[in-house]
């Protein structure tokens, strides 16, 4: 089958110049695999990010927040009485919050919610004290939101379900305090409650603050360290179908109670506008990247219609219109492109292949990078289109040849 003259001619040039089209296909197949790599250490970063947060922090939280005093007199055309509001002291407790639960499951964006007490409480032996955060759970149901059954490195959840004076310290606090598992440890509550319990479990997150610090307790434990009735309930965590959307979820929510409704990103403010910093520099660099290589391509191009003048010259003069000219000089650069950016598709698919195996340790373990098949399919039409730039103004500057002052010349 006899293929377009315009698709011959360019093949055409595209082999007698072999030197210079591998130069430009190398150029783009850099760019290409510095853009995939670069965006998959982005990714997996984010991805090993999101996941540290969601080991301990659901999607949404219901809680009932500090008010301020309000003023006596609200009348604005006369004197307040009080002038200097501050934080009233009132309980934490949400009110029925087994049917708030059942509401919010009814949400069609939920997908799981439970009842959580927190509390701040001290651990001790001898003269050593150290400060901590209590969890009061029903630790089942807290596993099925967060997976903590996976942070577990000695004992069991249901040992702490089982033993009602039982407690899962963080590896951290155990190591601290010389703890084991069996052992007995003396917790003593912000409210100056005392309780002995026994260490049914011993977790490790990975996070230094988190492992030196948190505890779980039954859910009746802790409300007895705040001297607090069995229905007592600080706080709701819900976890979402699309956690990008938590936003928009916690706007809904807000709607269907009047606690405050607090999102995940606003509660790790700190960590989500890290990573979005770090996926802005990663992006940048491999963009630039990207765009060196298109400019290659572009000086190839320039070089290759310099040279070919004549050649342009008489291509016009025998009937091919300024279009045509622009669709051969085009194709080229495609043809380059294509085989650029497959190369540079294969090669950063060996750079995230080498680095997913080089094994970090600790609760890391191999190299967070990922594999995206968006970031692929990103990767090669950026890749196509960075060319097709390249390529056009070339062509553009060779269809406007004049074949007459060609030829006088």
């Amino acid at each position: 089958m006899k293929l377009p003259v315009n698709i011959e001619i360019a093949t055409t040039h595209i082999i007698k110049g072999a030197k210079q089209t591998l130069v430009a296909a190398l150029g783009v197949a850099l760019g290409v695999a510095i853009y995939l790599f670069m965006n998959s250490l982005s990714s997996g970063f984010s991805k090993f990010s999101r996941d540290n947060i969601f080991d301990s922090s659901a999607h949404l939280k219901i809680f009932r927040d500090d008010a301020l005093s309000k003023t006596l007199n609200q009348d604005t055309n006369t004197l307040n009485i009080i002038v200097n509001p501050q934080i009233t002291t009132q309980t934490k407790n949400i009110i029925n919050p087994n049917q708030l639960i059942d509401h919010v499951k009814k949400e069609p964006y939920i997908t799981n919610a439970i009842a959580q007490i927190d509390y701040t409480v001290f651990y001790n032996r001898g003269k050593t004290q150290v400060k901590g955060a209590g969890i009061g759970v029903d630790i089942l149901e807290y596993d099925a939101m967060f997976n903590t059954r996976d942070k577990v490195i000695a004992g069991s959840l249901e040992d702490l379900k089982a033993n009602g004076n039982g407690v899962i310290l963080g590896s951290g606090i155990a190591k601290k305090l010389s703890l084991n598992l069996g052992d007995n440890v003396s917790m003593t509550s912000s409210y100056g409650v005392n309780k002995v319990l026994k260490i049914v479990g011993i977790v490790e997150f990975g996070n230094k603050k988190i492992d030196e610090s948190r505890s779980y307790v039954n859910t009746n434990i802790a409300q007895q360290f705040l001297k607090e009735g069995p229905s007592y309930v600080n706080t709701i965590y819900a976890n979402t179908i699309d956690p990008e959307k938590s936003k928009e979820y916690m706007q809904n929510l807000q709607t269907i109670t009047n606690y405050s409704v607090e999102d995940w990103k606003t509660t790790n403010a700190d960590i989500v506008s890290q990573d979005n910093t770090r996926a802005t520099m990663m992006n940048s660099i491999s963009a630039s990247i990207l765009v060196l290589a298109g400019f290659i391509i572009y000086n190839i191009l320039s070089s290759t219609i310099s040279q070919k003048i004549d050649d342009i010259a008489i291509l016009k003069a025998t009937g091919f219109s300024s279009r045509d000219v622009i669709i051969i000089f085009i194709l080229e650069a495609l043809l380059m492109g294509v085989v650029g950016t497959l190369i540079g598709l294969a090669l950063g698919s060996v750079l995230v292949f080498i680095l997913s195996k080089v094994y970090m340790g600790g609760p890391v373990g191999y190299f967070p990078i990922s594999f995206e098949l968006w970031l692929y399919l990103q990767s090669f039409f950026l890749g196509l289109l960075m060319t097709l730039l390249a390529g056009y103004f070339p062509a553009r500057n060779a269809s406007k040849v004049d074949p007459v002052e060609i030829f006088r010349k």
